[in-house]
């Protein structure tokens, strides 16, 4: 990390950047598909909108590290961080808490493992990507990153 006055900027490559304000919040997302093609999705306890797993960055930690322990954490899921596709970085309204942003590193991975809600996770639900799942969405996963796996992944794979 680099300290400028008045700014925070976090390097996530040579070509990309990323303004760190005071209403921002850095986190770490995957989008997980499971072997029949779904991705899971998870809600928090005591909220409404389901969002891709994942959590904040730590100072000085990498995104891919993050997600890991962020994974273990609220999924009981252990991953190998390089097995972890960097898809890019999304931003997006926070969902839980209003007036901040939410800049997320998002990962692809792929797993086959059972996952099982921990930590301040209490529901996770899986969806088949090309809708919502009768679902509440978070703005991060309904604006962007379920339209991004649609758009770009998705029509990688198809025939």
């Amino acid at each position: 990390m680099h300290f400028l006055p008045g700014w925070l900027i976090f390097v996530t490559s040579l070509e990309h950047f990323t303004e760190v304000t005071p209403k921002t919040i850095r986190i770490a997302a995957a989008v997980l598909i499971g072997p029949d093609g779904r991705t899971l999705l998870v809600r928090k306890r005591g909220t409404q909108a389901f969002m891709q797993p994942g959590g904040k960055i730590e100072t000085g930690e990498l995104p891919v590290s993050a997600l890991a322990r962020e994974l273990e954490e609220e999924l009981a899921l252990v991953i190998d961080p390089a097995s972890a596709v960097y898809l890019g970085h999304f931003a997006a309204p926070a969902v839980n808490e209003p007036g901040f942003e939410v800049q997320a590193e998002l990962f692809l991975l792929q797993i086959s493992e059972p996952v099982t809600p921990a930590a301040e996770i209490e529901e996770v639900q899986w969806i088949d990507p090309d809708g919502d799942g009768g679902l509440v969405l978070a703005p991060l996963t309904r604006d962007l990153v379920l339209p991004f796996y649609r758009n770009t992944l998705l029509t990688r794979a198809a025939p």
